[in-house]
């Protein structure tokens, strides 16, 4: 029997701990002016909650439907539609409208909903950022929300300045850009990536500073993008400079090589004793555009030009010493017949001719003075 009575206890207990399940669709939600908002706009929230609880009731009695807004000086009107017919509410102020259970409560065979209008002005913001427009709660009779049926309706608030500020921080950064282009162009180098980024950031930067308050979200979005084609452009103008100092690193080298050429198609300066060093750092120089252009590869720039400087010191090098051993060469004249000794300069050996012919010609001359003082 008491085991009975126990069973019997519980069972109330779960009766009266048993909480009435209520749903309610919020629907019809609208937001005027719709987009972004500046601080102090007016604006008007209408919508629609269709009750639909199980059990005996449309909405439990010793709930709460909660509504609230972050709009300054609201003012709320609603109305009780039961079965078609409309029976509007008194009118409320404030943030929150609490509209208690025990008016929400019909039977279940009652169609019921509510039409609600809020008028209000758009909250002053620090900084812009998402501010509610509407939200709608269920407060059960601990007042405890009922999460799974919290509907909210959000809008993103300006700060004005905040978008003056985007607008001058871009366009400060597409003029040091531009000055950025003007810098290499001078160089010679190919800013032509460069210079589309450039238009495109310019006309989306445009396009942001004229567009209605409304759109600030999309202004924003703009000038985000601005800033990443300006990025890029960067990007772009760096991997140029690179590019163009491992070209500008090719071109002693491929002096060197039109030398390098000379001397091996002469026999006498094929096998010159100074070539291999002049061919070492030649290849010294190859490998480092070789690193240079990986470097190009890999998106390290910075080290790219250092390489290519390298490659550059290394190549001229190499040059100089050819052209410096090929005039050497080239001003003497080549033994013939012999290995190559070297050359013997030409003015000298013309003095040495001279003086021979010169000795010649005086023990010539001394030789017919004696026969003709023989007579």
């Amino acid at each position: 029997m008491k085991g009975l009575t126990k069973w019997i206890l519980i069972a109330v207990s779960l009766i009266f701990c048993i909480h009435a399940v209520s749903a309610f669709a919020v629907s019809s939600i609208t937001v005027d002016p719709s987009g972004s908002l500046t601080p102090g706009t007016p604006v008007i929230v209408t919508f629609k909650i269709d009750m639909s609880a199980s059990g005996d009731e449309t909405f439990p009695s010793a709930d709460e439907l909660q509504m609230s807004t972050d709009l300054d000086s609201p003012k709320w009107a609603y109305s009780l539609v039961l079965d078609g017919v409309d029976t509007p509410q008194p009118a409320n102020s404030g943030r929150v409208l609490s509209v208690s259970g025990w008016i929400l409560s019909y039977p279940s065979s009652v169609e019921e909903s509510m039409k609600v209008t809020l008028q209000g002005n758009a909250p002053t913001v620090a900084q812009t950022t998402n501010k509610t427009m509407i939200k709608v709660t269920e407060y059960d009779s601990r007042n405890n929300p009922v999460t799974s049926t919290v509907v909210e309706r959000t809008a993103v608030v300006v700060n004005i300045k905040d978008v003056q500020d985007k607008v001058a921080a871009e366009e400060s950064a597409l003029q040091t850009f531009r000055s950025h282009i003007d810098e290499k162009s001078a160089l010679g180098i190919d800013t032509a990536a460069a210079e589309a980024k450039y238009s495109e950031a310019q006309q989306k930067i445009s396009t942001a500073k004229s567009l209605p308050s409304t759109q600030y979200a999309l202004a924003f979005s703009n000038l985000n993008t601005a800033q990443s084609l300006i990025d890029d452009g960067e990007i772009a103008l760096d991997r140029a400079w690179a590019e163009n100092e491992v070209a500008n690193a090719q071109i002693p080298i491929n002096n060197v090589d039109g030398i390098i050429e000379w001397f091996k198609a002469n026999k006498s300066t094929a096998d010159d004793a100074q070539l291999p060093a002049i061919i070492t750092k030649r290849e010294v120089a190859v490998s480092y555009i070789s690193t240079a252009s990986d470097e190009i590869t890999s998106g390290n720039y910075e080290q790219a030009r250092s390489k290519a400087q390298e490659a550059f010191n290394k190549g001229n090098e190499s040059y100089t010493d050819a052209l410096a051993r090929k005039k050497v060469l080239e001003s003497g004249w080549q033994l013939p017949g012999l290995p190559n000794f070297g050359k013997i300069p030409i003015i000298p050996i013309i003095a040495v001719v001279v003086v021979v012919l010169a000795v010649i010609g005086y023990i010539i001359y001394r030789k017919r003075s004696r026969w003709d003082e023989l007579g």
